[in-house]
């Protein structure tokens, strides 16, 4: 199969530090499609991958899942994209599309393994697959999604991770007009949970650590803030909250959390962490913890859909792809407001 020559920028060791590389595409096949990318969202899990942080990354290490791009080509039994279409790609590129969960639309949880759009064994082409820090990438139509051209294309590139994060438990779990969720860390993901559970009609309260974020989080559409650090403000809380979206992306204790939700409720956790628990809150609420991972593609292009009517984008910095390691810093150091987007033409 030809392949062609494509600019990205890549790691090629665990220091993580991301560098020019020149990687190869396959060639449109017939269920294919081939995008031009123009955005690129920073999210933390590609600087895990890049710093091997979860002992499995394969150098070189081309990161990036939250795509959005045009349209150059599509193959002869392509007929949902055509060329010029604005569209976007996430976290996978293929599965089995045979499973008992590809065949239900949960495509993430595929019983022999879903393609990620990077460090994945490439089933297509060989090798690895590479990310969206690049110029070009070449997808099965199933895993293309349509954008819409109402919303700026760079501020919706994290709703392909960030969004769909947040968004699938919200849809789940049928949050509604007057339910109240807490949103627990206000970052690249909290604050795109704010914006969906808000649209979808409940009392949003975000619950964070950090004094210095109240103002953004009602300004994002929170109706009231939690510092969880303040314990009057806890025990007011009890048995209050019908759901609570943890996307805390580091090691933390949940027990005083669980205590907030109203019995037989739930915490969804989607930050990538480890959690200590004191079961008490599980025993005598009959609370209960899961955990979320993205969404299949039908949803994730219902919460693109869903984005476009309520006009729900992220809050991010632009930046030039000359400044991904330094960006990679901020994020580490919780200072980037919320998600960095890198402008793929700069490539």
């Amino acid at each position: 199969m030809q392949k062609k020559n494509v600019p990205s920028y890549a790691a090629k060791s665990a220091s993580g530090q991301l560098s020019p590389l020149l990687i190869h595409r396959r060639d449109v096949g017939e269920n294919d499609v081939s995008i031009d990318i123009k955005y690129c969202g920073i999210c933390h899990t590609d600087i895990h991958f890049a710093k091997n942080d979860l002992g499995v990354t394969s150098y070189p290490f081309v990161p990036g899942h939250e795509i959005v791009g045009v349209v150059t080509a599509v193959g002869k039994k392509v007929k949902k994209f055509k060329e010029g279409e604005l569209v976007g790609v996430g976290c996978m590129v293929d599965s089995c599309k045979e499973c008992n969960s590809c065949m239900e639309n949960t495509e993430q949880f595929c019983e022999k393994g879903m393609t990620m759009t990077y460090n994945s064994p490439d089933l297509i082409s060989g090798g690895m697959t590479y990310g969206g820090y690049s110029k070009k990438i070449v997808v099965n139509q199933h895993f293309v999604l349509k954008v819409s051209k109402d919303l700026e294309p760079q501020r919706v590139a994290p709703l392909l991770c960030a969004g769909i994060t947040t968004y699938s438990p919200l849809n789940k779990f049928n949050i509604k007009k007057g339910d109240k969720v807490g949103i627990i860390g206000l970052g690249g993901l909290g604050h795109l949970g704010i914006k969906f559970a808000n649209a979808m009609g409940a009392d949003v309260i975000m619950i964070t650590s950090s004094k210095d974020k109240c103002e953004d989080a009602i300004n994002l559409g929170a109706k009231d803030v939690i510092l969880s650090s303040d314990e009057k403000q806890i025990k007011k809380n009890i048995n209050n909250f019908d759901l609570l979206l943890n996307t805390i992306p580091s090691d933390h204790n949940v027990t005083k959390y669980l205590q907030i939700l109203k019995p037989q409720k739930i915490m969804v956790v989607v930050g990538l962490a480890n959690i200590s628990i004191h079961t008490r809150s599980l025993l005598f609420g009959r609370n209960q913890i899961i955990g979320s991972l993205i969404g299949g593609l039908k949803e994730t292009q219902e919460m693109l859909n869903f984005a476009a009517k309520n006009n729900i984008v992220a809050d991010i910095e632009m930046i030039d792809a000359k400044d991904i390691n330094a960006t990679f810093k901020k994020i580490e150091k919780n200072k980037v407001k919320y998600r960095a987007v890198i402008d793929i033409e700069s490539i």
